[in-house]
Order: C-alpha cells, then sequence, then structure tokens
C-alpha cells in the first residue's frame, strides 16, 4: 500500500507555520519524517500523530471548502408589528428546517422605526432567507 507523504511545504502551509519552523521540528525529532534526496517527506500517520488530529482532509480539493455569507438587512419605516412579522416568518422558516442551517440574529430600533437582521450561512440558503425577507418587507 502506497504511504502518503507530504512536502515541508505543504505541512507549513496546512498548520499555518513557516517553512523554516516545520524543518526545526524535524531535525529537532518532534515530527517524524523522512529524507529523500535533499527534501524532507512527512507521512500522514506522523503528521497525525505530530498535531493530535486526523490529516484526513488534508489534500483536499475546492469541493472540501466551506463557505459562509455574513449580511445585514436593514428594513426603515416598520413598525414594532411588522418587526415581529418579519422576524417570526423568518425564525420560523429557519427553525422548520425550510431554509437549512442559517444564525440569525434580530434588532428592532423603536425610535427609527428600523429592523435590522444579521444572517449567517452558505451562500444559496441566504439568498432564500433574502428572497423571503424581500417578500415579507412588501406586504
Amino acid at each position: 500500500m502506497a504511504q502518503e507523504l507530504y512536502s515541508v511545504e505543504q505541512v507549513a502551509d496546512r498548520l499555518g507555520l513557516h517553512v523554516r519552523t516545520i524543518r526545526n521540528y524535524v531535525r529537532d525529532g518532534r515530527l517524524k519524517a523522512v529524507r529523500i534526496g535533499k527534501q524532507y517527506r512527512i507521512a500522514r500517520e506522523d503528521l497525525e500523530a505530530f498535531t493530535g488530529t486526523s490529516a484526513a482532509g488534508f489534500g483536499a480539493d475546492e469541493r472540501d471548502r466551506h463557505v459562509e455569507v455574513s449580511c445585514i438587512v436593514q428594513v426603515d419605516a416598520i413598525d414594532r408589528a411588522g418587526a415581529d412579522r418579519i422576524s417570526t416568518h423568518v425564525m420560523a422558516s429557519i427553525n422548520q428546517g425550510g431554509l437549512g442551517r442559517l444564525r440569525v440574529e434580530s434588532a428592532y430600533d423603536e425610535d427609527r422605526g428600523s429592523l435590522k437582521l444579521i444572517v449567517l450561512g452558505h451562500p444559496e440558503v441566504t439568498a432564500d432567507l433574502l428572497r423571503l425577507i424581500a417578500l415579507l418587507a412588501k406586504a
């Protein structure tokens, strides 16, 4: 079975460290590695032992990338009842699972008659929620 090996540069990039730091870990014996020619190679098992975590996603491509959107929606010229109606519909949609995993916070400013919704979540799910808010704000 072929063993998965990583370069010092790949490990440094993954751990957010300088290449020189990784080389020093190898030279000090803190991180196990093999020397192939003039370069070190670190086995996946040794990297996992060093970090105490799984390196399963180490070579992951863009399909495994996490993307999140954050936005603030402000609705002006709205009374307390209207703000409560929008907030209730938004929270109900999220809690019923109709819009997937989202985090939403709402705040109503009585003096300004303004509702702010802070939304965090996946871009497509957030877009669905923004369409719902647009419909509710028109009513």
